[in-house]
């Protein structure tokens, strides 16, 4: 998973599985899905990402146990 943050468009953009985009949806305004061709879920942009996240340039990840 690769997260990246573009403050000069201010979108935030989560890539979850790399490859091609075969399709986009706009799930909620601001909210892009992108999905490959078999229709799995391989990426997120937030639009706007400094209005709708407390904190666009730190990340925290963990693994549930």
């Amino acid at each position: 998973m690769k997260a990246t943050y573009d403050p000069k468009t201010d979108t935030l953009s989560l890539e979850l599985k790399s490859g091609p985009v075969a399709e986009s949806d706009e799930d909620k305004p601001g909210v892009i899905l992108d999905y490959d061709e078999h229709g799995d879920l391989i990426g997120i942009e937030v639009l706007d990402a400094s209005k709708r996240v407390a904190e666009t340039r730190t990340m925290q990840f963990q693994v549930a146990e």
